[in-house]
């Protein structure tokens, strides 16, 4: 029994280092086959073929950019001059008014009545003065009224009176007691005579005042008629027809639109290169159009809270843009700035970072730059000087690589 056991233990061992030989001689075949399979080659891979473009100077519009606001051009809060019922009215909100169209009008009845009353007091007081009704004279001779005449006629009787009164008392006629008496009548005349030439020049007065009352009355019958003041739009209808509106009564807000004043706050850093006559360029939400329009005014101070000018342009409107709009604005300090530029096409943007490849002794090198304005099929870039060559198109050229330049 032990025999036998001794016997298949020595099988068992034979049979596993046959195994080990033959797997041994296997993995040393498959490792000469593959090291004969993967053997490196000296090979490089093929230049890739570019095209060179030199940077340019290219002028632009040195612009500062800013926010700012829109408002109306004129602003006016239209209001009834004289009290009266509200008898018409031809406005709404939003329409648009012209310079010197009625937008309401107040009853006028009773106001002609008080035009009659005053043309009516007016021809009363020429009559006293002895004027036509309806003439426009001045009056001018004291002696043109009755009374003044009177009285002048009472001075040189008594005037005779007294000087023969004098003549008779000194030839012994007439005792002292009749001469007195003939003075005194005189005196009395006289006064007469200046009370009239008073009297004359209070109806004259009156004349004066009368006149005023009748333009008055007349002023009032146009008042009535309320026109707008310039050209704009209806903001806000504030009052009804038929509403007893009484003097300073609000009818309706109009705004002129076109133009609009732009205003804009300037950091103080940039102030001094703000002129008036300059070139402003805007933008709103929401429209794709961009708005031109000028300087027009500068504030004569700098803000000292935050230390701002403030500037205002007039922006030419053709009926799309509102005020209190907020709108994103350049004003543009040098037309004719010069910038380095290259075409839009040689500009490689990756993770943010913006860069263009060159060409360095046959092979590519990143350089990174800062893009700013579009000009045409070109952009302005800073980094760069004029004259040295970009790749352009460089797809997905990378960094060290080989290329070989076209023409």
């Amino acid at each position: 029994m032990r025999n036998l056991l001794l016997a298949y233990l020595a099988k068992i061992l034979l049979i596993t280092s046959i195994a080990l030989a033959l797997s041994f001689s296997g993995c040393k075949s498959d490792y000469s086959a593959l090291s004969k399979t993967t053997k490196p080659t000296s090979e490089k891979p093929p230049a890739k073929k570019v095209k060179l473009v030199a940077v340019s100077e290219q002028p632009i519009e040195n612009a500062i950019s800013l926010t700012g606001n829109l408002v109306a051009y004129d602003q006016a809060t239209i209001s009834a001059k004289v009290p009266g019922r509200l008898k018409e009215i031809t406005i709404d909100l939003g329409k648009t008014v012209k310079k010197g169209q009625l937008i309401a009008q107040i009853d006028p009845q009773d106001y002609q009545l008080r035009l009659q009353q005053a043309e009516a007091a007016l021809a009363q007081a020429r009559t006293r003065l002895g004027l036509t009704i309806d003439g426009t004279d001045e009056p001018r001779d004291p002696k043109q009224i009755s009374l003044v005449r009177q009285a002048q006629t009472l001075v040189d009787e008594a005037k005779l009176k007294q000087e023969r009164s004098s003549t008779l008392l000194k030839q012994g006629i007439i005792s002292q007691a009749d001469f007195d008496a003939a003075e005194t009548a005189y005196k009395v005349a006289v006064n007469r005579y200046e009370d009239a030439l008073e009297e004359f020049n209070n109806r004259r007065a009156l004349l004066i005042q009368r006149r005023s009352e009748l333009e008055i009355a007349r002023q009032q019958i146009i008042d009535t008629a309320i026109y707008a003041p310039f050209d704009g739009v209806v903001q806000e209808k504030q009052a009804s027809l038929g509403e007893f509106l009484s003097a300073s009564s609000p009818i309706a807000t109009i705004v002129r639109i076109d133009p609009l004043r732009l205003r804009v706050e300037v950091p103080e850093r940039d102030s001094n290169q703000v002129k008036v006559g300059q070139k402003v360029k805007l933008t709103v939400e929401g429209d794709s159009s961009t708005y031109t329009g000028q300087v027009m005014r500068l504030s004569p101070t700098v803000t000292e809270k935050n230390r701002m000018l403030l500037v205002e342009a007039e922006i030419a409107n053709n009926g799309t843009l509102r005020p209190g709009t907020f709108a994103q604005a350049q004003i543009v300090v040098n037309e004719h700035y010069m910038v380095k530029a290259v075409p839009k096409s040689a500009v490689v943007t990756f993770a943010g970072i913006e860069k263009v490849i060159m060409v360095t002794e046959g092979k590519a090198v990143e350089k990174n730059i800062s893009t700013g304005q579009q000009i045409g099929e070109n952009i302005e870039v800073t980094g760069l000087k004029a004259g040295e060559e970009v790749v352009l198109e460089p797809g997905n050229l990378q960094s060290g690589q080989a290329v070989e330049l076209i023409k």
